[in-house]
């Protein structure tokens, strides 16, 4: 997976770093790097998944 960022013309380093870092965001790659991090069996795949499905029910029930 490939991702450039180019210099544009008139365009300052920082901004430029903004827009990477923004990409780098935007594509998951980080969030991938850290979910590869550690080892995580099956079962605590699993256990960690239906977790986070309640707490995404219960978040939606209290919007409703």
């Amino acid at each position: 997976m490939s991702l450039d960022v180019i210099l544009r013309e008139g365009e300052t380093q920082e901004s430029l770093l903004k827009r990477f870092t923004r990409a780098i965001e935007m594509s998951g790659v980080l969030r991938e790097a850290k979910s590869k991090r550690f080892f995580i069996s099956r079962g605590d795949a699993a256990r960690i998944k239906s977790k986070k499905a309640a707490r995404r029910r219960r978040r939606q029930d209290r919007q409703e």
